[in-house]
């Protein structure tokens, strides 16, 4: 369904609520866009709280990133919306935040690429990590460059996490989806133990997910969706906690997941 400008105001005006108020943003963090045409972006403006946008805050843009019209200035990060847009014909909104537990993976230099939970290679194949570009500058566009073909959510080293998608509200559940797998993941790097799903269960995935999602969902190879090996790992990169030191991130987990009043 083809929506109107107003109403693509109105859906990154909510879903910018939606980030701010699960703490995937802080102060001005973060950005949203949304493909207007083949001509002009719906962004979001620099220097604003995503949790109190006001849908005539919002500034349209060309693909070169020139202001079309608006009353504030375009976030800084445009370009990094504009390279998925030109690259991803099949892409209409994008979201960027920081989620703090994917992020932390980000900061760590660590994907999320491992074969832990099957409704994530169903959905996202796996989350790579970005180099490190500096935002705002062309480092940015040539660190995400070489991915954004292949991926539909992508780690930012030491700095967050973009997500894309064929609406506004895909783009940000799959950003809800690399924090939650996140999360997960981190519960079992505590743990000391990942089963990972074997080479058959992930072929076996792949093949389910252009079954259930059709000429929507790029065809992935194993490679693309979960490059580590399957199989038992414990041990060797385990994070040595103590019981309260587990209980207090496990409670600071559960608060994150409770949405705010």
């Amino acid at each position: 369904m083809i929506k109107t400008e107003d109403e693509l105001r109105k859906e990154i005006v909510e879903t910018g609520r939606w980030i701010h108020r699960l703490g995937f943003v802080a102060a001005y963090d973060g950005n949203l866009s949304a493909r207007l045409d083949n001509h002009r972006i719906l962004s979001t403006p620099t220097t604003i709280s995503k949790g109190m946008m006001a849908p005539d805050d919002l500034v349209v843009v060309d693909y070169e990133g020139k202001k079309i019209s608006g009353r504030r200035n375009v976030t800084s990060e445009i370009a990094m919306h504009l390279l998925i847009y030109r690259r991803r014909p099949d892409v209409q909104a994008v979201v960027h935040a920081h989620p703090p537990t994917a992020t932390g993976y980000a900061a760590a230099g660590l994907s999320l690429n491992k074969a832990l939970v099957s409704e994530v290679v169903l959905s996202l194949g796996c989350i790579p990590l970005a180099s490190y570009g500096t935002p705002g500058t062309p480092e940015l566009t040539e660190a995400l460059a070489p991915l954004v073909n292949s991926y539909d959510a992508i780690l930012m080293a030491n700095h967050g996490v973009v997500t894309c998608g064929a609406d506004l509200m895909q783009a940000y559940f799959r950003m809800e989806t690399v924090e939650h797998f996140a999360k997960i993941s981190l519960v079992t790097e505590l743990l000391g133990r990942q089963v990972l799903l074997s080479e058959d269960d992930v072929d076996k995935l792949l093949v389910a997910r252009q079954k259930y999602f059709g000429s929507g969902a790029r065809a992935l190879s194993r490679s693309e969706s979960c490059p580590v090996a399957a199989g038992v790992q414990e041990g060797s990169e385990r994070i040595h906690v103590t019981a309260n030191e587990l209980a207090a991130m496990v409670s600071d987990v559960v608060r994150q997941i409770k949405p705010k009043g």
